[in-house]
């Protein structure tokens, strides 16, 4: 069992759930993944059954990934396991992509020794229109619970509105199993798995609450950015039923597992100060300052000894001697990592900028895992860079073929076709082609995948675009690459782990071009993960590339976030001003992904369009440099260096 933290410590004193936090979503999940090991083995001593509550989605992943290693390499066996699963939507057949019975074999069960008997799914198929048997279901699946003697070790995932397992706002502390009609961000949050909101079920089956807190242990893990906000409001807030996860404060023997990205919106993370006496570093010391000034609402240089003594900070103070002394040390942090000149101001001084004036001009490439990141995250900069004279290639990850509606596809086969036809080319192929696509985009099911010729008209459609793009930036296309990362290729939202293949790729281009800098998405909150996978196989190059390339210490990476996330002020190293001409050219570049423009096929749970949410997110954070006191922009793109 994961030794429970039982905050006792003043630095927790805001948590009601003990939380153990780990470095990255792998340590976390392989330690959840042996604490259900121990418990089978235990129980396996002891000559009985161990009851397992089972969740899906993406949280778990890796902890099955686990479970399945343990089986193979270690000898563990689930001969004596029983599973009972948190839900499934209704309606749902068992073959469907989206099914949570395809979800548990491909990801556990086809894997393991398991005994098919003991393993119970909520039934997706049962009759719509027969409410008693909907309802002697959920009865007899809580009876088979009880006669079990109860869940042993309940495993859960967090929504992005508490939700645990579909137990959605509003939930009863002592609801069991039921059907329930699903939340609208629930939809929202599914629809990249099933191409559309409009094709995610409306209900669902879900084991209640109360069912929930019956287990004799309950384990809830979140990672990443994106859940960052519900772990601070379901660990630090009131228990209400409109967080439900919240109502696990009343269960004594709950352990969250989440990530450093899903800790920082804890207090003793994000304003540790307010907790304990700080070692001050420069980084929290910054961290600290910005809080304050938007705390009191002051520019940085107008803080006094007071409004540090009055907010937590006295400690500070005592060390520094005066507010004046770290007031202008942050500010001159600040001020010194805005530049207009992202590759460096050739024949200056460049002690205090974010970037080194040599070599001029530097090879630059901008990697985009998807065909519009590019413009979308780093657009101004992107175009600063080419007006300054730099070499920028750019290097699309994926070829984003999933994100383009079939209606585009059609047309663009349309037009294919026609092109063909009237200008007498002459090919029977052609016509054959098209015939054959053309019925399977018009007779396809919501949840079916694509055929590859399908996935090349789409992946030629985000190309084009991509092309264009560069163009109006003033790339030639033979700065364009293409890599075409095979993890991406399964014609679904699910993507393969990264694989030798992926690093190979991205190795070879960044051989090839021996760049001075790298610029690479570090949108780590990405809903589809893609920009994770896509970091990943950077950094593993590069990596490899440092024990045998001697050129690669003088090249650097910088970070950029992509359409959900922007890094705060004060983890920012090097800011580029915007200005507007400059903004509307990075519309216009955006404009030029057309598949994307108005809606596209996976918007996330941002309503606004991708060019939107670029400016809107670059305005602000030119606004908060503003408001501490820095010169006033039209808007600023962030970057933070990674050292590698």
């Amino acid at each position: 069992m994961i030794p429970l933290n039982l905050n006792l410590s003043e630095e927790t004193r805001f948590e009601k759930i003990p939380a153990l936090v780990y470095a990255d979503e792998r340590t976390g999940a392989v330690a959840v993944a042996q604490t259900m090991a121990r418990l089978i083995r235990k129980k396996q001593k002891e000559g009985q059954n161990a009851v397992l509550g089972l969740a899906t989605g993406s949280t778990p992943v890796k902890v099955y990934e686990e479970l399945v290693r343990l089986h193979r390499e270690e000898g563990l066996s689930f001969q004596n396991v029983i599973t009972f699963n948190l839900d499934e939507y209704f309606p749902m057949q068992p073959d469907s992509v989206n099914s949570y019975v395809r979800y548990m074999k491909e990801y556990l069960f086809d894997h393991i020794d398991i005994k098919s008997e003991n393993i119970n799914i909520p039934d997706g198929t049962l009759p719509v229109e027969d409410i008693d048997k909907l309802y002697a279901f959920c009865a007899h699946y809580e009876e088979k619970i009880a006669e079990l003697g109860g869940i042993d070790l309940q495993i859960l995932g967090i929504g992005r509105n508490g939700h645990i397992g579909f137990n959605e706002p509003g939930a009863a502390l002592n609801s069991g199993t039921r059907l329930i009609t699903l939340d609208n961000k629930t939809r929202v949050d599914a629809a990249s798995h099933f191409y559309s909101k409009d094709n995610v079920p409306r209900k669902a089956l879900t084991m209640g609450i109360g069912t929930i807190l019956n287990a004799k242990q309950i384990i809830l893990m979140a990672w990443g950015l994106g859940k960052a906000q519900i772990i601070q409001r379901t660990i630090e807030g009131e228990a209400t039923g409109q967080i439900p996860a919240t109502f696990l404060q009343k269960h004594d023997k709950v352990q969250f597992v989440i990530d450093e990205a899903a800790s920082s919106e804890l207090t003793r993370f994000k304003t540790p100060w307010l907790v304990k006496i700080c070692k001050w570093d420069n980084q929290l010391r910054r961290r600290a300052v910005v809080w304050l000034c938007q705390k009191v609402n002051k520019p940085i240089l107008k803080l006094t000894d007071e409004d540090y003594n009055e907010n937590g900070m006295s400690d500070l103070i005592s060390q520094e001697g005066f507010a004046y002394n770290i007031n202008i040390q942050i500010f001159n942090e600040l001020q010194h990592t805005i530049t207009g000149w992202p590759g460096g101001k050739p024949n200056a001084d460049d002690t205090y900028r974010p970037e080194r004036a040599n070599p001029f001009p530097k090879r630059s490439i901008i990697f985009s895992p998807h065909p519009d990141d590019d413009v979308i995250s780093m657009g101004g900069t992107f175009l600063r860079l080419v007006d300054q004279g730099h070499e920028v290639h750019v290097a699309y990850q994926t070829s984003g073929n999933i994100a383009v509606f079939d209606d585009d596809a059609l047309r663009f086969l349309e037009f294919a076709y026609e092109f063909h036809r009237d200008l007498k080319l002459g090919d029977n192929n052609v016509k054959d082609l098209y015939a054959k696509v053309r019925a399977f985009l018009l007779n396809k099911t919501e949840d079916q995948q694509d055929i590859p010729e399908v996935r090349i008209i789409k992946g030629l459609v985000r190309r084009g675009e991509a092309r264009a793009g560069c163009r109006f930036c003033g790339v030639p296309e033979e700065r364009a690459h293409f890599l075409n990362l095979p993890f991406y290729e399964t014609g679904q939202a699910r993507k393969k782990p990264i694989g030798e293949e992926d690093i190979r790729i991205t190795m070879d281009l960044i051989r090839e071009i021996k760049p001075q800098q790298i610029y690479a998405a570090g949108d780590l909150a990405d809903p589809h993960n893609t920009h994770k996978v896509c970091l990943d196989a950077i950094l593993e190059a590069l990596k490899r590339l440092k024990t045998t390339e001697a050129w690669i210490t003088d090249c650097w990476l910088w970070l950029y976030r992509g359409a959900w996330h922007e890094y705060k002020i004060e983890e920012i190293e090097m800011a580029v001003p915007i200005s507007p001409q400059e903004l509307e050219r990075k519309r216009k570049a955006i404009f030029k992904h057309q598949s994307q423009k108005d809606t596209p096929v996976f918007p996330g749970n941002d309503p606004r369009e991708f060019w939107q949410r670029a400016e809107d997110r670059n305005r602000e954070t030119a606004r908060l440099y503003n408001q501490l006191g820095l010169a006033e922009y039209e808007a600023i793109e962030a970057f933070v260096r990674w050292h590698y």
